[in-house]
């Protein structure tokens, strides 16, 4: 019995080394027969830069070329593939390694695909190589077949992305916010004529090419920090789908950089330019600024900008001292002013932070409002966030900081709980002064005596004692 299970376990090894060795052997004549294949026929190459060699632009159809490849099935049979977290975080994208190649069919033919890295800092570019003889029969369909999937593949998962750069260079990552332009903290009237602007700019191609102008647009935001204008520029980008470019123009060598990094951008995207009047400054008070007032002249409304589909963003604290030149329409088509809050903009956040709309402590932090107290939307929306377990609480510490920051109001006491031992309000310590010695010692006396009811005093009322 041994004998015969030892016979057994020999012969099934003897099998899989032998399936093995042919399932080897098919692999390796298949190999050599592709391998005789490519030294046969005639190939025509291809390359596929991802910036043009002669601007440096972003060449669209490298990600078109992107895109396709990577839905191909026989990249998940490839020896080697690169994996990456997707949009969503399930998802696994596979893409081409550096200097890694596949194939493809397309209509009985046979091409493949090499994700070449050029030497020397060059960049990179996907090189295609077809036969010859195959070319003139399948080469426009094919990239034709590769502009639909790429579109149907963009159409099905779109992904926002923001882009800085460094060294003349963009670098991206995705872009996430959530800010959603119904939230914008504007008149509700300035809001919903902004946003029937950017809605009618996306439907108005025809119209801008009719009277001979490029379809770009550029809006300008003023106003104080923490006003709400980051958060405007990311809910336009949620409202368009339009990808973002930041630019610091402190990061921006000199004029030739500027230009290179414009022509990079691409449509469908928003280009940001942060404090605006800081730059114009430096450049209109230093002849050596790198960025002077003629290169953003140029960068605003020069013949480089004329990319379509693009809007351009600008924002200032203050446009006191700014070249009204700088800010005629053709450079800046809209001005949008984004103030301090007011009563209309605190309600808005209360809303949006507490989900309160009407509350006994209103009437109060308006009237404070009118006296003339001022904050920004970010540090109210800031106190609002802490407290938002209690509306009550987030509404108080909203008036404490409006009084401390200019309001003169009234402390009501049916609205705001403060100590029985706070500082007397209406001249209360004037009426005291006009009493008898011994009066003003009872009067103290009797004032201790319910701070310690209520487990609160004043200590200095007690040192007075």
């Amino acid at each position: 019995m041994f004998v015969v299970n030892l016979v057994l376990i020999c012969f099934s090894i003897f099998l899989v080394r032998w399936f093995l060795l042919r399932t080897a052997l098919i692999y390796a004549v298949r190999k050599g027969v592709e391998w005789i294949g490519d030294r046969v026929h005639v190939h025509q190459r291809f390359r596929v830069p991802e910036l043009n060699d002669s601007t440096h632009q972003r060449n669209l159809f490298y990600r078109r070329v992107s895109l396709y490849l990577t839905s191909l099935p026989s990249l998940e049979d490839s020896d080697f593939t690169n994996l990456s977290a997707g949009k969503k975080p399930k998802d696994i994208v596979l893409s081409l390694d550096d200097n890694q190649s596949i194939r493809d069919d397309f209509l009985g033919a046979r091409v493949s695909w090499l994700n070449r890295v050029e030497r020397g800092g060059g960049g990179r570019s996907f090189v295609l190589r077809i036969r010859k003889k195959d070319k003139r029969r399948i080469l426009k369909p094919y990239l034709q077949h590769i502009h639909a999937v790429s579109g149907e593949i963009e159409e099905r998962g779109a992904e926002l992305r923001i882009y800085n750069h460094c060294d003349g260079r963009w670098k991206s990552a995705l872009f996430n916010h959530p800010a959603d332009f119904d939230a914008i903290v504007l008149d509700p009237d300035l809001k919903a004529k902004i946003r029937h602007d950017l809605e009618t700019f996306l439907k108005s191609k025809q119209y801008y090419h009719k009277l001979g102008r490029v379809w770009r647009r550029s809006y300008l935001l003023y106003g104080p920090s923490g006003t709400g204008k980051s958060s405007f520029i990311a809910a336009a980008a949620n409202l368009l789908s339009y990808d973002v470019y930041y630019l610091n123009l402190s990061q921006v060598a000199d004029a030739a950089d500027l230009n290179s990094l414009l022509l990079q951008t691409t449509s469908k995207s928003l280009i940001v330019v942060e404090d605006l009047d800081r730059y114009v400054s430096e450049a209109s008070s230093s002849s050596s600024a790198r960025i002077n007032s003629s290169c953003l002249l140029n960068f605003m409304d020069g013949l480089l900008n004329s990319q379509e589909e693009r809007i351009s963003i600008f924002t200032m604290n203050s446009k006191d001292g700014i070249d009204p030149a700088l800010l005629r329409p053709g450079r800046i088509d809209m001005h949008i002013h984004f103030p301090l809050c007011d009563f209309t903009s605190f309600k808005n956040l209360a809303s949006n932070y507490l989900g309160v709309k009407e509350h006994k402590l209103f009437p109060q932090v308006e009237e404070i409002f009118q006296s003339g107290a001022a904050m920004s939307a970010a540090e109210i929306s800031e106190l609002m966030l802490v407290n938002r377990s209690s509306p009550s609480r987030a509404l108080k510490s909203v008036i404490s900081a409006l009084q401390s920051s200019g309001g003169k109001v009234a402390t009501r006491p049916s609205d705001i709980s403060s100590p029985p031992c706070a500082t007397e309000e209406g001249g209360g310590a004037a009426w005291k002064e006009t009493m008898p010695k011994e009066f003003r010692k009872l009067y103290g006396l009797l004032r201790l005596k319910s701070c310690r009811r209520v487990g609160s005093f004043d200590q200095d009322e007690i040192e007075r004692l």
